[in-house]
């Protein structure tokens, strides 16, 4: 199942946040109360606009309030929360100025990045956002969506604004759906093959002649009651060495094949690898976000008296670095032997691409990460690291906070995700890491 993006609602206490979260959900979930303070854990809710579906969060406020024993701690929580979001609305009370400190943690919120709506409420009549309004514009935003959540005033315009802020919607993955396994590699490496072996049956046209599939076929296959797609793609070379329109168009239909699919099966020829051509579509895989098995076809030529599968792992990972994260089997369309275990291996990888990993659980590792190796930026200073927190997941993407301008050093953020990929058992996946200043 694809994690639901996060609409985050941040301000501090008594600005009407859990009222808007009301009104925005169009129920009422959030307790409302007069005297600040009341939210002090976030409150989730999926939520529907239009065509988005995402998680709607209310938090506590971001300043103390007076008598409230876990300030910190709730104030702490929120920004936890927004540091997570997709996107964070922003509220501002419009009966009274910005205070000096709202205006500090916009700021701070906005210089790490995060995607921001800057929201008034409390806005009853035109005549109080006309004597408003060049407060607020102080702030630097160009946006500003003056609102009444009790009374549902220019609600609608902000909800329109919330949709056209989040990402376009993708389709959330059915338990029962089939994993879908894009069979890609270059022309005439037995992808076709392959397919017909782990259906039982000839399903595909197969020849010695490069370039016979052209078009991407489907092929439904049940194991153990688990439905799996395999998708056979045409081989993927230089569009300038297709020889007509028609390959030209398989070649663009395997790339895209390659975004859509579940997990990524790159076919190598034991008899040719890694060729340059193999490198460029392990890339497509990496760019593309999916997890990726390399299966390395027609182990049955070789002599394995004379050749070792430490030598020949060595050898495809000398040029296929970059993507060493990937398991190598090593089978045989032609025989049979171990083509199974792509099944077994996709449905691993799939599994650990759709992880996500408790912040409470990151912050330890990050905590242990740094005192042993303690981290340096590109500069060559000493960096603090913050905190972290998981983004995401198909890939596993990570917001890492850092408490020092200027990019990590190279190395050590490669030494990083390595960590992190080992401690959390990271197979198959690509890993993505945003740093962010605090």
């Amino acid at each position: 199942m694809k994690k639901l993006t996060r609409v985050v609602i941040v301000g501090f206490p008594n600005v009407g946040k859990s009222t808007l979260f009301n009104r925005i959900l169009g129920q009422r979930k959030a307790l409302v109360h007069t005297d600040p303070g009341m939210t002090r854990d976030s409150l989730s809710a999926t939520c529907v606009l239009e065509d988005k579906k995402f998680v709607l969060v209310d938090t506590g406020g971001l300043f103390g309030v007076a008598d409230e024993p876990l300030s910190d701690k709730v104030r702490e929580k929120a920004l936890e929360e927004a540091a997570a979001a997709d996107l964070v609305l922003f509220v501002l009370d419009g009966k009274r100025d910005v205070a000096p400190i709202e205006k500090e943690l916009f700021i701070s919120l906005k210089k790490r990045g995060l995607p921001i709506l800057l929201v008034v409420n409390k806005v009853d009549s035109q005549v109080q956002e006309e004597s408003m309004t060049a407060e607020y514009y102080r702030l630097g935003e160009k946006d500003i969506y003056f609102i009444s959540a009790e009374h549902k005033l220019n609600v609608g315009l902000l909800e329109e604004a919330i949709v056209a802020a989040l990402p376009a919607a993708e389709p959330e993955r059915d338990e029962r759906a089939p994993l879908r396994i894009a069979i890609v590699g270059r022309t005439n490496v037995g992808k076709s093959s392959l397919v017909n072996r782990l259906a039982g049956e000839e399903r595909l046209i197969v020849s010695e002649m490069p370039g016979t599939t052209r078009d991407s076929t489907d092929t439904l296959l049940l194991r153990d009651g688990k439905p799996f797609c395999l998708v056979d793609t045409a081989g993927i070379r230089k569009l300038a060495g297709a020889e007509d329109s028609r390959e030209k168009a398989g070649i663009l239909r395997a790339k895209s094949n390659i975004r859509q699919a579940d997990v990524v099966c790159l076919i190598l020829d034991v008899q040719e690898f890694p060729t340059r051509q193999d490198a460029r579509i392990a890339q497509l895989a990496l760019e593309s976000g999916r997890p990726l098995i390399l299966a390395l076809n027609k182990w049955d030529l070789v002599d394995k008296d004379a050749v070792r599968p430490e030598a020949v792992r060595t050898r495809v990972f000398r040029k296929l670095g970059f993507v060493s994260y990937a398991p190598l089997l090593f089978l045989s369309a032609r025989t049979g032997q171990r083509v199974v275990k792509i099944l077994d291996t996709a449905e691993q990888v799939f599994k650990s691409a759709s992880t996500r990993v408790e912040t409470s659980k990151l912050n330890t590792f990050l905590a242990r990460t740094t005192d042993v190796h303690p981290p340096r930026l590109k500069s060559g200073a000493r960096a603090k690291l913050r905190y972290m927190t998981q983004k995401g997941v198909c890939p596993p993407t990570f917001i890492l906070f850092l408490g020092a301008r200027g990019p990590l050093a190279p190395t050590y953020e490669k030494f990083f995700l390595d960590s992190l990929r080992e401690a959390f058992g990271f197979v198959g996946t690509p890993l993505r890491l945003i740093v962010r200043t605090s």
